[in-house]
C-alpha cells in the first residue's frame, strides 16, 4: 500500500456501559414507539375512544403490543402517548415521550411531519429531505402501515405530528449538532427493537456467538453491523449456515480477537461506508462515543480512486459517511473509492489479526440490498 498505515486503536467502552452483570434486555426504538403512537391516535379520532393500548406490526412481521400513556380525542383531533423503554441500551431517549398528534385533511394519504422535539435536517448525507423532519425511512414505513391498518388511505386523508417534549435537550447529548440535525431528537430505527450494541454484556455476545460457531465446526464468521448488513451478507454468502453470521455492532475488534483464538480459517466483514471508514482508520470499537469519521481519509480514498481535485475537497469536507458515499455515486466514483476502502480495511483486519486469518470485505448500499464494492473477492 501507499498509503501510512493508521494505528491499531481499540478504545474502552464508555464508563456506564462496562458494568452490566445481567443478562441485556432489548427495548423499543424511538421509530416503534412512535408508530405505536400514531396507531393509537388515528384509532382514537376514528372509534372516539380513548386508547389504553395498541398492536403494531414490526418489519421482521412480528406483531407487538404497547401501553399506551396518555391518549386524549375530540372530533377533529387525536393525540396519544407511548413512553419509550430502551431496555438495556445506554440510551438517552430511553423515558422519552414519543407523541402522535392527529387530524384529519382534506386529500387522500397520510401525512407525515415532525414536532417539537424532533429534530429538523439541515445538512446532506442524511438519506433524508434537507429542511424535513428527521424521521427515517423505517419508521416512516412502520407509521404508514400503522395507520393504514386504521383507515384506508385511498379514500382518506390523516395528517399525524410526532413530537417529543424534551426532545431538544436530549439531543444535545447525542451527535445530532454535528450531523446537521437541529431542534431535537432523530426518530429512528430498522428492526423497531433496540438491542444494546453499546454494553459490555453485548461485547460478552459477539464473542461468544464466533465461539458457537466455531465449536460447530464451521471455519468462517461473516461479521455483520446490524440487520441490514447481515441480509446483505447472507446473499452475498447463501453456502454458509446461519451460525456462520455474527452480528458485531461496535465491537469488530472483539470478533477478530475471538476468531483468531478459536483457529478460524477466514474473516469476511460487510459494512456501510461509515463503518467501514472508522476501521480503515485503524478504530476496531466504533461506538459513536469513541470514534468518528475520520472524512480527510476518505479525502485520501477519493484521490486514490482518480477523484479530481474538487471532489477530494467536497468528500474531505462531507457531512457523513453517507454523504461521501452519495458524492462519490454522484461522481460516478462509488465503485473505484469504494473498492479502495476496502482494501484498506481489509489491511487494517489483517493486521489485527496477525495475519492468521484470511480477510475479505464488502461495502453494501445503505438499504443493505447491493455490494457496491468489496476488497477483490466480489465485483459490484
Amino acid at each position: 500500500m501507499t498509503y501510512a498505515e493508521p494505528p491499531l486503536r481499540e478504545p474502552d467502552l464508555p464508563r456506564t456501559a462496562k458494568v452490566r452483570p445481567t443478562a441485556l434486555r432489548t427495548g423499543w426504538t424511538t421509530g416503534a414507539c412512535a408508530t405505536a403512537a400514531a396507531k393509537a391516535a388515528v384509532t382514537a379520532l376514528v372509534t372516539g375512544a380513548s386508547q389504553a393500548a395498541v398492536e403494531i406490526g414490526l418489519p421482521d412481521g412480528r406483531r407487538v403490543a404497547f401501553p399506551v400513556a396518555r391518549c386524549d380525542v375530540d372530533p377533529a383531533r387525536a393525540e396519544a402517548v407511548v413512553v419509550k423503554d430502551a431496555g438495556d441500551d445506554p440510551d438517552v431517549t430511553h423515558g422519552a415521550h414519543l407523541t402522535a398528534t392527529v387530524g384529519w385533511r382534506t386529500r387522500p394519504g397520510l401525512d407525515l411531519d415532525g414536532g417539537s422535539g424532533v429534530g429538523t435536517v439541515t445538512k446532506p448525507g442524511l438519506g433524508l429531505a434537507v429542511g424535513g423532519p428527521a424521521i427515517n425511512d423505517t419508521p416512516r414505513r412502520m407509521i404508514g402501515q400503522a395507520v393504514a391498518e386504521v383507515v384506508d388511505l385511498t379514500e382518506v386523508g390523516v395528517r399525524v405530528v410526532i413530537s417529543v417534549p424534551g426532545g431538544e435537550i436530549m439531543a444535545r447529548k447525542t451527535t445530532n449538532r454535528r450531523l446537521g440535525i437541529l431542534g431535537g431528537i432523530s426518530i429512528l430505527g430498522t428492526t423497531g427493537i433496540v438491542r444494546p450494541f453499546s454494553t459490555a454484556s453485548w461485547r460478552a455476545s459477539v464473542v461468544q456467538a464466533v465461539h458457537v460457531m466455531a465449536a460447530q465446526g464451521e471455519r468462517t464468521v461473516v461479521l455483520c453491523t446490524g440487520g441490514r448488513t447481515e441480509r446483505a451478507a447472507r446473499a452475498l454468502l447463501p453456502e454458509l449456515p446461519e451460525v456462520c453470521f455474527v452480528e458485531v455492532g461496535d465491537f469488530t475488534g472483539a470478533a477478530v480477537t475471538a476468531a483468531v483464538g478459536d483457529g478460524m480459517s477466514g474473516v469476511v466483514f460487510v459494512g456501510m461506508a461509515g463503518k467501514l471508514a472508522k476501521l480503515a482508520a485503524g478504530i476496531l470499537m466504533t461506538h459513536y462515543t469513541r470514534s468518528k469519521v475520520d472524512l480527510s481519509l476518505l479525502g485520501d480514498v477519493t484521490a486514490e480512486a482518480g477523484g479530481d481535485a474538487g471532489l477530494v475537497a467536497a468528500v474531505t469536507a462531507a457531512n457523513t459517511g453517507r454523504h461521501a458515499y452519495e458524492l462519490w455515486e454522484a461522481a460516478g466514483l462509488l465503485g473505484p473509492a469504494g473498492d479502495q476502502l476496502c482494501r484498506r480495511v481489509r489491511q487494517v483486519l489483517l493486521r489485527f489479526a496477525g495475519q492468521a486469518v484470511d480477510v475479505d470485505v464488502a461495502m453494501v448500499d445503505f438499504a443493505g440490498s447491493r455490494v457496491v464494492a468489496s476488497s477483490g473477492r466480489w465485483a459490484a
